[in-house]
């Protein structure tokens, strides 16, 4: 599957996709996306599914009402391969499928993980959806599942940064450093209870994320040339808090449908 690049009506914004991972979106020749190479992270954009954060503790394993599942950090959706399913000049649509109990190589195994294979006791599709428009990046994503189905959601993208440490994080409520954030290593620093956060910069286009179905996120970097923005379905690193906990967990109806909303500005 080649690269696939979606261009806004008014010719000014360009997105790059790339096995249905967000590597590019350039504003007005700006680009706001971290690249792959760069100091920070090997990828651009991915998903955490079924599960957000680590596993390690619970020896890897994951309780849900079909009985224990293996799961790696942040789930198994990643070792799926994404199929291109539609797309125009401005749009695609992008799908990875999964047969219960089937059995997924860990990519973490063995420099990272003890496990060798993952799996999960339910069929499930996950669907991501790209529409671009003059002013914004949507990006939708639809879970199929059983009704029932326990899962954790989160999406894992990465904006690039000037390498100052001048850019700020905010929302109604919060003011978060670049420094902050660093400090805090590799547990991503949690915005709890909203759907929007502003990615505020000294030079450039500032970023606006508004989210449906997430309601927080996690702020993820430890350098200071991008750093990743993720809205999250729960946080799992709360302390006092049994890791992976039932709390955590959304529950399947069939269909569930979350969004995020990149814009410029």
């Amino acid at each position: 599957m080649k690269p696939l690049i979606l261009i806004s009506p008014d010719k000014n914004s360009t997105v790059k996709i790339d096995k249905g991972e967000l590597i590019s979106f350039f504003k007005n020749k700006e680009e706001l996306i971290h690249q792959k190479g760069q100091p920070g992270w090997r990828n651009s954009d991915t998903e955490m599914f079924p599960v957000i954060g680590p596993t390690e503790a619970n020896d890897f394993m994951v309780s849900t009402p079909k009985g224990d599942a293996i799961q790696d950090q942040h789930g198994l959706l990643r070792e799926l391969t994404y199929s291109l399913m539609e797309n125009g000049a401005d749009f695609a649509v992008f799908q990875k499928e999964y047969t219960a109990n089937s059995f997924l190589k860990n990519s973490k195994f063995p420099e990272k993980s003890t496990k060798e294979k993952l799996f999960w006791p339910y069929n499930f599709s996950f669907k991501k959806t790209y529409e671009l428009t003059n002013h914004s990046l949507k990006i939708t994503f639809e879970v199929g599942a059983e009704k029932g189905m326990p899962f954790m959601l989160g999406y894992h993208p990465a904006f690039k940064l000037s390498g100052n440490k001048t850019e700020i994080c905010k929302t109604k409520t919060e003011e978060v450093s670049l420094q902050k954030i660093m400090d805090g290593g590799s547990t991503a620093y949690p915005v709890l209870n909203t759907q929007e956060i502003k990615l505020i910069k000294t030079k450039g286009f500032n970023i606006d994320i508004k989210t449906g179905g997430f309601n927080n996120f996690m702020l993820w970097t430890e350098v200071p040339n991008m750093l990743c923005i993720e809205p999250i379905t729960a946080y799992p690193y709360s302390e006092g808090e049994p890791p992976l906990s039932k709390e955590l967990f959304n529950i399947s109806n069939g269909k569930d449908f979350f969004e995020v909303v990149i814009t410029p500005f």
